[in-house]
């Protein structure tokens, strides 16, 4: 069973139940939170696919604890108002675990109600620090790697491997896309690159030719951008329009599929930093199987991520012989669990404590390519 809970009618309370069995005995329900409307709901599709392929082959297998794992989605359209509006309804109905949220601002505008109803949160995608850093947070976790990872593995590639002489860095001008931006450009400090600009940009616009324009006059050789697919894909369309002949890096959220159809050729040699591409391990060939009987593309930024937060907390409920996400929480923070993005471990925290993010190359034709510098 699935269902989706629309921001507006979860404001409202005008909506049914998310999960008429959320409390019955015969079930445990897993709620995914995250963005089904508005311009990045593909991120809230590769998180779905990941955990309802999980669920498909673990039900078939008789389930956790005997139990059928019921799915149940929620949309919180990426918006930082609507983390607590979602995580609110998700405790009115009783439901105990939570995959998500998607987007960064929208999760840590919700942690504290889940860790304070102590329900458990694993974010397959939230890599903002502010989502655990300082909280003290007991139930909070998430199954991929921290903005301060993954922003200086990109700076080292362009440090280390594109040695540009002036890089400019971009940003959104939200948590997560200036969060990371920051990340990138403190470690090329660092490392003495001249950022000769650091400067942020409003999501939602539809024209960036007086950011391309200033770009064109910085004499930036190479630019990093923080932020999400929308924004990206129009900042290397219009550079393309100006003859802006500079390459583009972007984060995970740039990886996005449809950043084909907004930049056109000019998406040709995007840089982005995303996770190791698991589809590649042996060992996951029968998962990767299983995605594909579906229709569904493992290889996407978040599916094998969220994947692996639903097998965490399935492992975790066996593992401790009943469903009391307390007792679920404290054997996660003591074990480790295999999962086809890895052995996973957290810290006190609720921080992976290893996480691999890669470089690849992003292509016309929608694929992607490990990055070799020339």
């Amino acid at each position: 069973m699935k269902k989706i809970l629309t921001p507006v009618a979860a404001a409202l309370g005008l909506s049914m139940s998310l999960s008429m069995s959320a409390a019955q005995a015969e079930t445990i329900t897993f709620a995914i939170a995250g963005p089904y409307t508005g311009p990045l709901t593909q991120y809230g599709e590769m998180v779905q696919q990941g955990v309802n392929t999980f669920v498909e082959l673990t039900n078939e297998q008789g389930g956790v604890l005997g139990k059928q794992i019921e799915v149940v989605v929620v949309d919180d359209a990426c918006e930082p108002k609507q983390g607590p509006v979602v995580a609110n309804r998700i405790v009115n109905d009783g439901i105990n675990y939570v995959i998500g949220h998607v987007c960064s601002g929208a999760t840590i505008a919700a942690t504290d109600i889940y860790n304070d109803e102590g329900i458990i949160m694993i974010s397959p995608s939230a890599t903002a620090p502010a989502v655990t850093e300082g909280k003290g947070y007991d139930t909070i976790f998430r199954t991929i790697g921290r903005d301060d990872q993954q922003g200086p593995a990109a700076a080292e590639v362009i440090i280390n491997e594109i040695r540009p002489n002036k890089v400019a860095v971009l940003h959104d001008k939200q948590s997560y896309g200036q969060g990371i931006a920051q990340a990138v450009r403190d470690r090329l400090n660092e490392a003495d690159v001249d950022v000769v600009m650091f400067e942020g940009i409003n999501a939602g616009d539809t024209d960036y030719s007086a950011v391309i324009t200033k770009l064109k006059s910085s004499g930036a050789e190479f630019v990093y951008y923080g932020g999400y697919h929308p924004e990206m894909g129009l900042l290397l369309r219009q550079g393309a329009e100006q003859d802006l002949d500079i390459t583009f890096m972007g984060p995970e959220g740039a990886g996005n599929p449809d950043i084909n159809a907004i930049a056109g050729d000019a998406v040709e040699g995007m840089l982005v930093t995303l996770p190791s591409d698991f589809t590649q391990e042996p060992d996951n060939k029968a998962i990767v199987d299983a995605f594909l009987e579906k229709g569904r593309d493992p290889g996407g930024a978040f599916q094998l991520t969220a994947f692996s937060a639903a097998k965490a907390l399935a492992t975790a409920l066996e593992a401790v012989g009943e469903d009391d996400p307390i007792l679920v929480s404290e054997w996660l923070h003591e074990n480790e669990v295999d999962t086809p993005i890895g052995l996973l471990s957290w810290n006190e925290q609720g921080d992976l404590n290893e996480f691999q993010f890669d470089v690849f190359e992003w292509h016309t034709d929608g694929s992607k390519s490990l990055f070799e510098a020339d």
